[in-house]
């Protein structure tokens, strides 16, 4: 691609609404310099593309499965629906499923995504790269921007040993793991730990120095903790302390550190987790889905913590309803509105800092239009039912309150157009071949 300009009538900058800007985007569709605009404008309102800082694409093909009542209505019930899925997707079938769902992550406005990879070996259990190289390919393919986090995964629970439902995310040994993550390097790489009942505290300090050895010492890092009450009785009653505050003293926690969900974190714990510079992501959709709970954000952000989203099971993929379920979670919790509002209003505020938290969650440079930035963009237009009447200004606060994927005008990822008024390049060939495979996996049921 050659040296470009996107002329927008108004930019979401890190400081606030610019009006008659171009974005100049160099070869290698990063942002280059803001201009004067000049010439046809390209849209109205550019926002910072949303990372996706959470997901397990293959579980796409779960909606729907797993809803009946079978005793104890929880999160455990539904995990064993889920370990059924895993056990029939093969290599083929997770290309499929991740090809249709990036595809509509684009659509919703994510444009970059963490993929929390634990579906690691073949159905029959031999071991290679095969499962994640197709959620590469698929990434590619869709053209969005990928940053894939092998995850280790040892054991079952704490002090026991994973069941059949886990085999094909099992790296028992280390260093079958890290021959893994070689293989893989070429990609750049993360890595994410799953939980800490899948992995013995002790053993993530040395995993993670021998994961650095061979990825370097600026990779993400990722982990699943206080999702779930029961996990964080689990912890007490294995070690006498919580998942969090296991973690934290057993580990030297820093910016490179991202913690998924911590729903069930206590004030102290999350202070200590702001104060080491590391961020919680939150899945708002999913959380609501699994019955997890209410991350307690106001305790966390009201003095500065970072925070990021993701669509983790991906029952529903829009970013603006995990912004939406982000904002009124708290507004249920705490009685109270404008929870993530600053005093211009909640739109901007909400979106421009969970993209900041996205874009270190992963580790990349996106989430902010700016030089030196990825040109990803989210594109509003002003004849979008949400937003006619109001000025640019007032936009995001009714995109957030009343709006969804289905107002998204286009979305650019390096640059390059990706998706226009819902459509992306391939849409029915890769929706029929994910309907193909779901159809397959769920008659298998």
């Amino acid at each position: 691609m050659s040296e470009r300009r996107l002329n927008f009538r108004y930019l979401l900058t890190p400081d606030g609404l610019q009006r008659d800007r171009a974005v100049v985007v160099d070869e290698a569709g990063m942002i280059r310099s803001i201009e004067a605009a000049k010439g046809n404008w390209d849209g109205t309102l550019a926002l910072p593309g949303m990372p996706n800082a959470h997901s397990h694409v293959f579980q796409r093909a779960l909606s729907g499965l797993g809803e009946a009542r079978h005793g104890e209505d929880s999160f455990w019930s539904w995990r064993e629906a889920m370990y059924r899925l895993a056990a029939r997707v093969d290599a083929e079938a997770m290309y499929a499923i991740a090809r249709f769902a990036y595809g509509e992550m684009l659509a919703a406005g994510f444009t970059s995504v963490a993929e929390f990879h634990y579906l690691h070996h073949a159905p029959d259990g031999a071991p290679g790269p095969e499962m994640a190289e197709a959620v590469v390919e698929a990434a590619r393919d869709a053209g969005i921007r990928l940053r894939l986090l092998p995850v280790l995964y040892q054991r079952g629970g704490f002090g026991r040993p994973a069941g059949p439902g886990q085999a094909r995310f099992l790296h028992e040994q280390l260093e079958d793991f890290l021959g893994l993550l070689e293989t893989l390097k070429p990609i750049r790489p993360g890595l994410a730990f799953h939980s800490l009942r899948a992995v013995a505290v002790q053993d993530v300090a040395p995993s993670l120095s021998a994961v650095r050895d061979i990825l370097g010492g600026g990779i993400p890092v990722h982990i699943h903790i206080a999702e779930q009450a029961r996990e964080v009785e689990d912890c007490l009653a294995a070690s006498g302390r919580r998942p969090v505050e296991l973690l934290l003293d057993s580990v030297a926690l820093d910016a490179h550190w991202s913690l998924v969900h911590a729903t069930h974190a206590g004030r102290e714990e999350l202070e200590a987790v702001r104060a080491a510079g590391a961020r919680v992501v939150v899945c708002p959709l999913t959380e609501a889905y699994l019955g997890d709970g209410l991350f307690p954000g106001r305790d966390y952000l009201a003095p500065g913590g970072e925070i990021a989203i993701g669509s983790d099971a991906n029952a529903r993929i829009d970013a603006v309803e995990e912004l939406r379920w982000l904002e009124y979670g708290q507004r249920l919790r705490d009685r109270a509105r404008a929870r993530f509002s600053d005093a211009r209003g909640l739109g901007e505020a909400l979106w421009r800092r969970v993209a900041t938290g996205g874009a270190a969650a992963l580790g990349l440079p996106v989430g902010r239009i700016e030089p030196g930035a990825a040109a990803d963009f989210v594109v509003l237009e002003g004849e979008a039912d949400v937003l006619i009447g109001l000025s640019p200004g007032r936009w995001l606060e009714a995109l957030v309150v009343g709006g969804s994927r289905a107002d998204i005008a286009a979305v650019v990822v390096g640059g390059e157009p990706r998706v226009e008024k819902g459509n992306w390049a391939g849409k029915s060939e890769s929706a029929a071949r994910y309907h193909a495979c779901v159809k397959e996996l769920v008659g298998k049921a």
